[in-house]
């Protein structure tokens, strides 16, 4: 069994997609997946299952759809990548606790990236390494201009993000799962 962490993209965002917590944990649990919990309501999950991430990724989003009647992202990592990206934020400790980390589905080629980082917003600094985009926004990610449609067309994948206290809270659980 291995852990992983599930980030749905677009769940219980301003009363669309709306998806219960605790019916999520129940149909992932009767999907086959070990020891489900999740973490507040925007698509959070740890879990364990023998499956690879790409398989996880289309049993639940088939799941999902079913139960719900809705469409959505899925995304699957194991905790040696969550902790990967997080360990790997170019930004100085500060900067770091008030990023956001913009996990990238895939990740894109280096002509892409190459593309997509000649993109400047003022009082914003970004930087892709690898399957993550990481942001930190000066004035505050309400005020920041940064568009992630426009990476994510020009990176040809999806991302989600996660501030710094969900990535902390979701290493600990994964963590905890993975002593169990």
């Amino acid at each position: 069994m291995n852990t992983y962490i599930i980030l749905l993209k677009g769940i219980n965002v301003g009363g669309h997609k709306k998806v219960p917590m605790a019916d999520l944990r129940d149909l992932l649990s009767k999907s086959g997946f070990e020891n489900v919990q999740t973490y507040i309501q925007s698509g959070n999950v740890v879990l364990e299952s023998s499956e690879k991430a790409n398989a996880i990724e289309n049993k639940i989003h088939k799941a999902i759809l079913a139960q719900f009647g809705f469409e959505v992202l899925v995304m699957a990592k194991t905790r040696q990548d969550l902790q990967r990206i997080f360990d790997n934020s170019p930004f100085s400790e500060d900067k770091k606790k008030a990023s956001y980390f913009l996990m990238l589905h895939q990740t894109p080629k280096d002509d892409l990236v190459k593309t997509a980082s000649k993109k400047v917003y003022e009082a914003d600094e970004y930087q892709i390494i690898d399957d993550c985009l990481y942001l930190f926004c000066e004035k505050g990610m309400g005020k920041s201009k940064f568009n992630v449609n426009y990476f994510e067309r020009t990176l040809n994948t999806f991302a989600t993000a996660r501030n710094y206290n969900t990535m902390v809270k979701l290493l600990s659980l994964s963590a905890d799962s993975a002593n169990t």
